[in-house]
């Protein structure tokens, strides 16, 4: 699962990357596209974190406060994406900070502190929630 979300976090920086390059390049159209592509790759990327690797975590006291951050940190970008649709590209490098900053809490802290605090149970409940 983490090799999967992994994965999935290397397409969301391509797909979000290639939108700050139609901004800057004032390529509304391209824009466009890019924040659906963006959209089809983060809606079922964090619905799948949260119902199966963060649902397992968060009842694990000592993961709960940074799960429930990073959920709270999903919102924000999805409200931000949100923004961006409705036409309002002001605020593109800052969702890619956002992003790039989230996926590096989940990279190089949440995702090796799961190999470690999972056992094999719980690893098969949360690749059938994924």
């Amino acid at each position: 699962m983490i090799g999967r979300f992994s994965d999935e976090h290397v397409e969301i920086i391509n797909a979000v990357g290639e939108l700050r390059r139609s901004v800057a390049k004032g390529d509304v159209a391209a824009a466009r596209t890019a924040i659906d592509v963006l959209r089809q790759l983060l809606d079922p990327h964090t619905l799948s974190e949260e119902r199966s690797l963060f649902a397992e975590l968060r009842d694990d006291p000592e993961f709960t406060e940074h799960v429930d951050l990073l959920c709270a940190e999903h919102r924000d970008i999805d409200s931000a994406l949100d923004v961006a649709a409705g036409g309002d590209l002001s605020g593109v490098v800052d969702l890619e900070n956002l992003l790039r900053r989230h996926i590096d809490k989940e990279e190089n802290g949440l995702f090796p502190a799961a190999a470690i605090a999972l056992d094999g149970p719980a690893w098969e409940r949360v690749v059938d929630r994924a």
